[in-house]
């Protein structure tokens, strides 16, 4: 798997807040979906943001927060069900995921596992995030490309 460090730019989200398994966040991208279609939010220039705020192995399952995001531009007004996030500028670790959702677990723990504690980096404080290039509704599994950041210090 190639990773390399990246500076990446601040985004700012709308965002449903999702607790429980990873595995059930395309609920809160259901939710999310619904929100930006009835209040027009959606274009060619947004993208869709998953944030995982908890470590699966070190925080129980039914405590893992999480959420469904899309990028929006600076001065938009949020309608209700909708709260901000803004995801600081600075370096992370990125690696991009090509297949089925389902692999990114193990992407995600090759970048904290294996390549994080042989790379001389350090865990930063920001929040790791997957950048979704493409979705279910407009590709096959095999064809959805994924970008994963893990924030450095």
């Amino acid at each position: 798997m190639k990773v390399e460090v990246v500076k990446q730019p601040e985004l700012r989200l709308a965002s449903v807040r999702h607790v429980g398994s990873y595995m059930r966040i395309p609920e809160a991208f259901q939710r999310l979906n619904e929100i930006v279609t009835a209040a027009d939010l959606s274009d060619r220039d947004t993208t869709l943001v998953g944030i995982y705020h908890d470590d699966p192995s070190t925080t129980p399952e039914k405590k893992l927060r999480s959420d469904a995001a899309i990028t929006i531009p600076g001065k938009t007004k949020l309608p209700p069900g909708l709260t901000e996030l803004v995801i600081p500028a600075g370096r992370y670790a990125h690696s991009t995921h090509v297949g089925p959702y389902t692999g990114l677990g193990e992407v995600w723990g090759h970048l904290r596992n294996e390549w994080l504690p042989r790379s001389g980096e350090g865990l930063g404080d920001g929040m790791s995030y997957e950048m979704y290039r493409n979705t279910p509704m407009n590709a096959k599994p095999h064809e959805l490309v994924t970008d994963v950041y893990l924030p450095l210090k």
